[in-house]
């Protein structure tokens, strides 16, 4: 079995302020390093930047052989103890992060280790070099380097062009918070773009003009689901509760959104979420369409804990106090172990960056969610958190957005319902 050694850091200059991390990928048996990220993480604190780093490194050695065992180097004790499992992760900002971290490789294969400082030098390295182009102004600045015949190779720094593997943009999506994120590839081939898409994690639009030829963009058409019985009575439905299916009224919302979009004859593949009235849907609008359904689990809706079932009210006679800091906080999990809209956020981006890069180019419907629909477009459109609860999401409604090669996503379309009219 193949073992990697992840070296990795985070900074942030003034915590809150100008962040970065760093991260090497070597090869324990041979010392060569294989790979070296770095990213601008715009303005975030110094932990979620150290755990940036670890993610980025992890993934990296991931993305080389998922078979293999990998041990961690960081000069952050708290992200050693913390991940070791010693020390409780208490920091909202930090739990998504945590679990994100834990699920790239099974339990077991990834070992922690606390190094000084002065032994973390190349991570050290080239965190500040992200933290110092983001002072700089060049807030599009991320390096991607993977070796190539022995050493690390192929970097490319700067937003929207130059030569290399990718550059880019980061940033964290925050309990509470509006840090985000997004990647500008290389040049416009598609192979890097996807690659680099791949490697992302929360993401947000740059600023300014998109480079020029970047191809076609893969574009997602988000499909809410048609009515359950729980719909008109405004309950809470997400993944933890009785998984309904849909009404009578639901059955026929899908029929006509499949009719519709089978006139447009744009979409080329669809992907469902794995709940019963998502699948339902998906399957009547499939049949309009004469394509098959494939389901992914990260587009499952929220799991609302305790509320699920209940009406609003319900949760405010019942929970106030939990309800108030879900409002407030979105990382703040509803009664009963829910899911907080940060986690959520984790893992639509991670979805997002999977099918952004198995499908450039391609049109795909995604049949889904409230919450997901609403984390796809505060995401592309570099929303803060309280947007989740700005957006009106009907039964059945249409929402599309474009991702393009160079990492920008454009918004096409919200909440469309033309097509359930008579």
């Amino acid at each position: 079995m193949r073992e990697f050694v992840v070296e990795a850091d985070g900074g942030s200059r003034g915590n809150p302020g100008p962040a970065g991390f760093g991260a090497v990928v070597t090869d324990a048996a041979t010392g060569e390093t294989l790979v070296e990220r770095a990213e601008y993480l715009g303005v975030v604190t110094n932990n979620v930047a150290e755990y940036r780093g670890l993610l980025a490194g992890l993934r990296a050695a991931h993305d080389l052989d998922p078979a293999a065992t990998v041990h961690v180097r960081m000069d952050s004790k708290l992200v050693v103890e913390q991940m070791s499992g010693r020390w409780k992760i208490k920091h909202p900002d930090m739990k998504p992060l945590a679990a994100e971290a834990a699920r790239v490789f099974p339990p077991g294969r990834v070992t922690y280790e606390w190094i000084p400082r002065e032994r973390n030098k190349a991570a050290d390295r080239l965190a500040n070099e992200a933290m110092d182009a983001g002072v700089s102004g060049e807030t599009g600045y991320s390096v991607r380097r993977e070796s190539v015949g022995g050493g690390a190779a192929g970097a490319g720094v700067g937003a929207g062009a130059g030569a290399g593997i990718g550059v880019g943009i980061g940033a964290d999506v925050e309990a509470g918070t509006a840090e985000a994120a997004v990647d500008a590839t290389a040049g416009t081939d598609k192979a890097a773009a996807a690659d680099v898409r791949a490697a992302r994690s929360v993401a947000a639009p740059t600023s300014g003009w998109s480079a020029p030829d970047l191809g076609a963009p893969a574009t997602f058409v988000l499909l809410r689901h048609g009515e359950t019985p729980l719909t008109p009575q405004k309950r809470f439905s997400g993944s933890g509760g009785t998984d309904p299916s849909l009404s009578a009224a639901g059955r026929e919302q899908a029929e006509r959104a499949g009719a519709a979009l089978a006139r447009r004859g744009t979409i080329q593949h669809i992907v469902s979420s794995p709940l019963a009235r998502t699948r339902e849907t998906a399957g009547i609008v499939a049949a309009h369409l004469g394509l098959e359904v494939t389901v992914e689990d990260g587009l499952r809706e929220t799991d609302f804990g305790a509320w699920e079932g209940l009406t609003f009210a319900e949760v405010r006679e019942r929970h106030p106090d939990d309800l108030n800091a879900w409002l407030a906080d979105t990382g703040a999990r509803p009664t009963g172990g829910g899911e907080s809209f940060a986690e959520t956020a984790v893992r639509v981006a991670a979805v997002r960056d999977k099918l952004t890069a198995a499908h450039a180019g391609r049109t795909v419907l995604l049949v889904t969610h409230v919450t997901p629909i609403k984390t796809f477009v505060r995401l592309a459109l570099g929303a803060p958190p309280e947007s989740l609860f700005r957006m009106e999401l009907s039964a059945a409604s249409v929402s599309a957005i474009a991702y393009y090669a160079d990492g920008n996503a454009s918004v096409r379309l919200l909440n469309d319902t033309s097509h359930l009219r008579a």
